[in-house]
């Protein structure tokens, strides 16, 4: 029977009010989660000659974050889906923001490995805890639209946060007898643990909990909830679950993206830097700039999956484009322009094909397993934030270059591109 058109017109403004309510605070979480990820790689251009590290130590130190934050992804992520996005989103961002802040006290190889492993164990679930709360609130045909508007925070971060890290590291340098990237880790922890005290007040966990919304509104969108995800797989037990060769395909499809994805966060003030530009504040400057290609780019492409439903042709064309940027940007020397221009296609297309795969696992996952597979996606992808800039730091020490580091990560992201076509396009292309 076809659907009333005045309730789906309902049904429909009653999701736009949804995004202006949930979308744009969650964006702010997202942008505090990345500002405290990235920001090590600024603190690196001071960190580096005051302490003595090598890059190698740097790569390690950054990407050991990842490996404490995958080992508890599921387990938050299961504590999650029990007592609400609400209380633990608020917990991991309290407790993240005061671990960040301590960072300003390294002093030694071995206290900055072990800050990074807390800072995972920290962080562990709130990626992930997002995704499945954006999941819970849209359907799958709202979801492209939904998680390229979350994820627009990685180039709001490196478009605001890349010019203010360059600034607080030459502007604070020896304020107090401190240097600038302590200054950096200080500053940029405190909106997290604001935010998360605002998570309290702001998000609700489910439609029937939202006093922003009428009853008819409420029964609109969980009836509509209802209906889309009994399209999904909920797994009978434990079992079941490890036996989904889809779960294990998003995966390594997801760690492909996540190496492309860290090579532009973590590597490209380094980049910058090569590119003949050695001004920390220009630096800061230029690095946005790819950050704003990503920005215009990811909205767009996210809208046009959803209105064509070719979820995977956008994302594999994505990726294929963001490694393309990664070799060629190496290539350019120190002619800052065309480096840049291939930054800029290197962080268009890798950052939106983050938000690009987001909407795939829960369009496949429903139940507990939409809580333990997005997590488990995410933890394995993840493990990637270890790899990509552990790679690229021992490459680079080998080469004297970061030229090595890219061509390498941009073949694992072609290899992820033909990935995406192992996803089942009934499903996936909704």
């Amino acid at each position: 029977m076809k659907p009333d058109p005045a309730v789906v017109e309902a049904l429909e403004a009653a999701y736009r009010k949804v995004a202006w309510r949930l979308i744009p605070f969650l964006v702010l979480c997202f942008f505090c989660a990345y500002i405290d990820r990235i920001n090590v790689g600024f603190a690196k251009l001071q960190m580096l000659r005051d302490l003595g590290f090598s890059d190698a130590v740097f790569g390690a130190g950054a990407g050991i974050f990842f490996l404490s934050y995958a080992l508890l992804e599921i387990p938050s992520n299961l504590i999650l889906a029990r007592v609400g996005a609400r209380r633990w989103i608020a917990r991991i961002m309290v407790s993240w923001g005061c671990i960040s802040a301590l960072g300003m006290f390294v002093r030694t190889p071995a206290e900055f490995y072990a800050l990074r492993l807390l800072l995972g164990i920290a962080e562990a679930g709130f990626a992930p805890g997002i995704l499945l709360y954006v999941s819970q609130w849209f359907p799958a045909r709202h979801r492209g639209s939904a998680m390229s508007a979350f994820f627009m925070a990685i180039p709001l971060s490196g478009m605001i946060g890349a010019p203010l890290s360059g600034w607080l590291l030459g502007a604070l340098q020896g304020i107090a007898g401190l240097s600038g990237w302590q200054w950096l880790f200080l500053v940029e922890a405190a909106p997290a643990v604001l935010v998360g005290f605002g998570c309290l007040v702001v998000l609700r966990d489910t439609p029937r909990d939202a006093p922003w919304l009428d009853a008819g509104e409420r029964r609109l969108l969980e009836q509509d909830r209802a209906a889309d995800a009994a399209l999904a797989v909920d797994h009978a037990g434990l079992a079941a679950f490890l036996r989904d060769r889809r779960i294990w395909t998003l995966s390594a499809l997801y760690f492909c993206i996540v190496m492309g994805q860290y090579a532009i966060s973590f590597w490209l003030p380094t980049i910058v830097r090569e590119a003949g530009i050695h001004s920390l504040g220009l630096n800061g400057v230029l690095t946005a700039v790819p950050f704003l290609a990503a920005l215009v780019a990811m909205p767009l492409l996210g809208r046009s999956a959803d209105r064509g439903r070719r979820r995977r042709l956008h994302l594999a064309g994505a990726m294929v484009v963001g490694g393309a940027g990664l070799v060629l940007a190496p290539l350019a020397g120190q002619a800052i322009v065309p480096a840049l221009a291939c930054l800029c296609a290197a962080a268009a297309g890798l950052l939106s094909a983050t938000a690009l795969f987001w909407p795939l696992p829960p369009a496949l996952l429903g139940g507990l397993s939409a809580a333990a597979g997005i997590a488990l996606i995410n933890a394995l992808g993840n493990i990637a934030g270890f790899a990509s800039p552990f790679l690229v730091g021992l490459l680079t020490r080998a080469t004297g270059t970061t030229e090595a580091g890219m061509f390498a990560i941009a073949g694992i992201v072609w290899l992820g591109a033909c990935l995406v076509f192992a996803t089942p396009a009934r499903l996936v292309d909704r």
